[in-house]
């Protein structure tokens, strides 16, 4: 059984994707099928299609997205028929070591649906991070649907499904902003124009965007920057320290995901300070420092994963603030388009022109 919808696919590695038959199984135990409302064109699928995650091909691609839920299979009660949910990719287990030690946004054994998505021949799909939400129905573990207020429109809902949570919950979270910081984000694209935002909202009085495009200056400013810095122009380092009095900023969010970057962003911090990496580095990366640099600035270096976030405490919570406009959502989505734009839109995304495609269904 099952049902045949339409789906964006990468069949090989670096070829454009296809638009193809896709058989969406019958939820089993613990797993539920979503109607896809919207899906925004993350650069994590674009990752996936140029083979850069894995090379388990053929993809399903697609993660951030906001439905409705069209069924569920044995045992699932958190969720049911006809609600509104935003997907995520780390539905925490609550058995792992970290989940029995009251830290489940770093959960260890995250889980996704056990049966496969396949083509029509029977060729077993990869959804991307578990969610494969380019189509009009896709598969997925019950826990990775968080119900949220349905007064949310899907195009921006979706968006808290990867990009905009993780830099939002870079600053948030991770970085543990609070009133009074100066804040420094290296890379105003969707992730870092989202910790631009959750820096304002944790209550930073000074935010700085770091960026060699003046557009995506705009956009930080946008988002709430009190100051901008375009690297492409001067010493982004001696810029920030001007800016806060001499010392650097109390926390630096790098969404880049550069050596280079964190480099700057590391020599730029007050001492004792706070560095967040929240932009992904290929496997290719190196990064290297004296010893006695590390040990002599003091603070804190932190990856970020996924903002830190736990889908069911957070996402309710932003979308709230979203309703009550205090947190601009809308202001990501660029444009929104069909299922078979989106190679268009990797192109768009490659040349800087959006922050967010989404597709809408």
């Amino acid at each position: 059984m099952g049902t045949e919808v339409r789906g964006v696919v990468a069949l090989t590695k670096g070829g454009p994707v296809r638009l193809e038959t896709v058989l969406v199984p019958d939820p089993g135990p613990g797993e539920a099928v979503v109607t896809v409302q919207a899906c925004g064109v993350c650069h994590t699928d674009l990752h996936y299609r140029e083979g850069g995650i894995t090379d388990d091909f053929p993809f399903l691609l697609g993660h951030e997205a906001a439905g409705r839920v069209a069924a569920v299979g044995e045992g699932v009660t958190s969720i049911a028929p006809g609600d509104f949910v935003v997907l995520n990719w780390r539905a925490v287990c609550g058995g792992c070591r970290a989940c029995r030690r009251g830290r489940p946004w770093y959960c260890f054994a995250t889980h996704n649906a056990t049966q496969k998505m396949s083509l029509s021949d029977g060729t077993p799909l990869t959804p991307a991070l578990g969610i494969g939400a380019f189509a009009e129905q896709t598969l997925v573990a019950a826990g990775q649907c968080t119900k949220v207020d349905e007064r949310a429109r899907p195009e921006v809902a979706g968006l808290l499904g990867c990009g905009v949570m993780a830099g939002l919950g870079a600053a948030m979270f991770t970085g543990e902003v609070g009133p009074g910081d100066s804040v420094a984000v290296f890379g105003c694209g969707g992730v870092g124009c989202a910790a631009v935002a959750g820096a304002r909202l944790a209550g930073a009085t000074t935010v700085i965007g770091v960026d060699l495009d003046p557009g995506k200056l705009e956009l930080a400013t946008g988002f709430g920057a009190t100051h901008t810095v375009d690297a492409s122009a001067e010493d982004p380092v001696e810029a920030i320290r001007s800016l806060t009095g001499g010392f650097g900023a109390d926390v630096y969010i790098e969404a880049v995901g550069h050596p280079s970057v964190f480099a700057q962003a590391f020599a730029a911090r007050d001492l004792a300070g706070t560095l967040v990496q929240v932009g992904v580095p290929t496997p290719d990366m190196r990064l290297e420092m004296p010893m006695i640099d590390f040990f002599g600035r003091g603070g804190r270096l932190k990856p970020s994963w996924y903002g830190d976030c736990l889908p069911n405490r957070d996402f309710p919570m932003l979308i709230g603030l979203y309703l009550q406009g205090r947190l601009d959502l809308d202001r990501f989505v660029s444009e929104t388009i069909a299922l078979d734009q989106v190679e268009e839109a990797f192109h768009r995304m490659e040349r800087g022109e959006v922050l967010r495609s989404v597709v809408v269904l």
